[in-house]
């Protein structure tokens, strides 16, 4: 049994005003054809299909135009909601890519363990399929709580459920009387998982992170939401795929994979990253205003179009300065006119080892996202370090729930 593991496609993305349809459709044909070659069985997506809950048309004709071509090569697809999809969406044409052996889970209300079959029509394995849980799904709201109790309540609430669907495969995998793998999909962030810049956190209420030692004794378990791909708490067996196309300036130095999953004798053989080909080049540069010039050209000597897809190279500039710069765009524009270039981002940045936490002379609020402006407001009081943090930690909680509520 082989199945492919990926997720947090973000299909419609506006990045910085560019959009990624053509890296989409290039990473769509690229995923259709590597499933052919390798034989998979299923390809599982572990959320985060869409970057809105409101998707382009272009995204979503992208989207079942790729369900079509899987159903032409006869491979299974396994579609989980995360955090950035909308139910509604998902559901919308859920009846219609059964019929083409697609299958969408969108929210807990109907939690099936699906059997997966090889070429033959043989059952092999179990699929638990798990999407982004949120705390309504698995928990009461109650007055007068503590945050450690909800915390608690949550972490037990969503543990109780995987052991749930754990045991209706364990169950099914009795009665069906076959040695067959047990698989779990999730969409959350789990603990010591490393983030990008381009992954909103998500705080399940009040839970940032979910332990893996909670997690049931499955023999896979396929993770989404954070863009790196990486093992969890050091395991084989639970993974984050990561995106398939760099989300954000800082994913742009790490190869993107999606995971070849191979099961043997009823239990996991090898998990293998297969290297997603880059589609888009970003490149973040640094320096002066004196030394850009010559490091803008190097990055552009390096850089190689890709045909059909793209022609230039896109940029974020951060001009190292600790004095206040009226026009910054001016300059840029000058030093890459004449190269193969985009510049996407430009942005003041200063020695952070000699710079206090304190708002510096003449720095200005369109420089500082929403939680630097509260961290400078904060290090002008005088409180403990540990409070300070704790309160940090907060405002991030409240922003990112204000922010899902909307």
């Amino acid at each position: 049994m082989r199945i492919i593991h990926t997720s947090d496609w973000h299909l419609g993305q506006n990045f910085m005003g560019k959009s990624r349809a053509k890296e989409h459709e290039a990473f769509l044909r690229w995923l259709v054809q590597i499933a052919e070659e390798q034989k998979v069985q299923a390809i599982i997506v572990a959320g985060d299909v869409f970057d809105t809950a409101t998707p382009p048309s272009y995204a979503r004709e992208m989207y079942n135009r790729f369900v079509v071509e899987l159903n032409r090569i006869q491979v299974d697809l396994i579609i989980l909601a995360g955090n950035h999809d909308s139910v509604a969406v998902l559901d919308e044409s859920k009846s219609l890519l059964n019929c083409l052996n697609a299958r969408v889970f969108s929210t807990l209300d109907s939690q099936e363990v699906v059997t997966l079959t090889d070429a033959e029509g043989n059952a092999s394995a179990l699929l638990c399929p798990i999407p982004f849980i949120r705390p309504r799904d698995v928990m009461l709201s109650k007055s007068g709580q503590e945050m450690l109790e909800k915390q608690s309540e949550l972490q037990q609430g969503i543990s109780e459920h995987y052991q749930r669907m754990y045991q209706k495969a364990e169950d099914k995998r009795k009665a069906i009387g076959e040695a067959l793998p047990i698989i779990m999909t999730g969409h959350l962030t789990t603990v010591g998982a490393m983030t990008s810049d381009s992954v909103r956190d998500i705080y399940i209420g009040t839970l940032d992170a979910f332990p893996a030692a909670a997690f049931p004794p499955a023999d896979y378990i396929a993770l989404g939401h954070i863009h790196r791909s990486q093992k969890v708490a050091g395991t084989e067996h639970i993974r984050y795929s990561g995106s398939p196309i760099p989300l954000s300036f800082d994913e742009t130095n790490r190869q993107k994979h999606v995971l070849l999953v191979e099961f043997l004798d009823g239990a996991l053989h090898q998990v293998s990253p297969l290297d997603v080909p880059l589609f888009q080049c970003l490149q973040t540069v640094r320096g002066s205003l004196t030394s850009l010039p010559q490091a803008v050209k190097l990055a552009c000597e390096s850089f190689r179009p890709i045909e059909e897809v793209s022609s230039t190279l896109w940029l974020a500039i951060e001009v190292e300065s600790d004095d206040y710069i009226s026009d910054l765009q001016t300059p840029i524009q000058e030093m890459t006119a004449e190269l193969p270039v985009e510049v996407l981002w430009i942005k003041r940045v200063r020695d952070v080892k000699q710079q206090p936490m304190q708002m510096q002379e003449n720095e200005t609020l369109a420089e500082l996202s929403v939680l630097e402006v509260f961290e400078r407001r904060l290090a002008q009081e005088a409180i403990d370090e540990d409070v300070e943090k704790e309160l940090i930690e907060l405002y991030q909680q409240v922003s990112t729930q204000v922010e899902e509520s909307l």
